[in-house]
């Protein structure tokens, strides 16, 4: 393999996919993707390998290709209905120390990771503003956000006993694009949203096409550290409400965690009474040092993004209802 060439881990999601077909389509660049399971697609001059990333056929894998980048994206952010703790930690933290380890044994150059701004974790005392400069206290109710702050403390642990490979980490806020879904636009899709009195439930949003540029600047870029990727400025899930031309509700604390205990009992909500502080401590990422010192700005801004994924989301909202029943044909007009 080119000696240039970059390894992507979770290559078949919805990032690692759009990460490699932008290394891919570069053309000075070998480009390996590794997941679990097959890609929808392949891409000419791509060379796929599947393995769990927990396995020891990962060190097979980048000893055979010799990437001198491997970019980290496999991890578990919307657990199946099958998975448990065990499980989740076992790829998430497990599973980032088995490849760190063959990076070791076969010289990579530099790890790109991907992290993300739950790493800081949902607490009361959170600055308005978070730099890279603030703890990352994942919490445990959460295993997404404890297992990112647990793979932070490892790389920690890794730049001090093994500073040769290079570590870029990315702390990515909530990502938008026009097709992407996952628990935080199903908030959005519900007749009514919910707020908790007392809080403004800031979001900052990034476009996915903005992570993957920053991804591809971080394979050629001098620069390491640690970089909060999020899009200027924040929206309030009251101004969230406005913008899709909803109602908030407004809930009390206590009342909305009792009313989520019963209902997830009951097995009529995937969402616990843990879901107060996700909403109600949202993390919002200071973006200065992405810009100033990575060098990356992002395209757009919170506002933008969201309004590029709303606007989607109603063109195929509009399209859904002109589509003819299955055997109909409609005439021209």
């Amino acid at each position: 393999m080119n000696p240039a060439g970059v390894l992507v881990t979770g290559s078949s999601g919805y990032l690692g996919s759009q990460v490699v077909a932008a290394l891919a389509a570069r053309g000075d660049i070998d480009v390996v993707a590794l997941d679990l399971r097959e890609p929808a697609q392949r891409l000419p001059g791509v060379i796929y390998e599947t393995a769990d990333i927990r396995a020891p056929a990962v060190d097979a894998i980048v000893g055979r290709h010799q990437p001198r980048v491997v970019v980290h994206l496999a991890s578990i952010v919307t657990p199946g209905k099958g998975s448990n703790r065990e499980f989740e930690f076992s790829v998430d933290v497990g599973g980032t120390r088995n490849l760190l380890e063959a990076c070791l044994s076969h010289h990579v150059k530099r790890v790109i990771v991907s992290s993300s701004g739950a790493a800081y974790g949902y607490h009361a005392d959170n600055p308005e503003w978070l730099t890279e400069t603030d703890p990352v206290r994942g919490n445990f109710s959460f295993a997404y956000s404890w297992h990112k702050g647990l793979v932070e403390e490892m790389l920690a642990e890794y730049r001090v006993s093994q500073p040769q490979l290079e570590q870029v980490i990315f702390r990515i806020g909530t990502i938008l694009g026009a097709t992407v879904r996952n628990q935080i636009t199903d908030l959005f899709e519900k007749p009514r949203l919910i707020a908790i009195r007392g809080s403004d439930s800031p979001f900052v949003f990034i476009h996915d096409q903005d992570v993957v540029g920053a991804i591809v600047q971080g394979v050629d870029s001098p620069v390491t550290g640690i970089f909060n990727v999020a899009g200027d400025g924040k929206l309030s899930i009251f101004e969230i409400a406005e913008r899709l031309g909803k109602r908030c509700v407004v809930f009390p604390p206590r009342l909305l965690q009792a009313a989520l205990s019963l209902l997830k009992v009951l097995g009529l909500t995937q969402y616990g009474p843990e879901q107060i502080d996700f909403l109600r401590y949202r993390p919002v990422l200071d973006n200065r040092r992405l810009k100033e010192e990575f060098g990356y700005v992002p395209r757009l801004t919170s506002a933008q993004v969201f309004e590029l994924w709303r606007t989607s989301r109603q063109g195929k909202a509009h399209m859904s209802r002109r589509r003819p029943p299955f055997g109909r044909k409609v005439s021209p007009s």
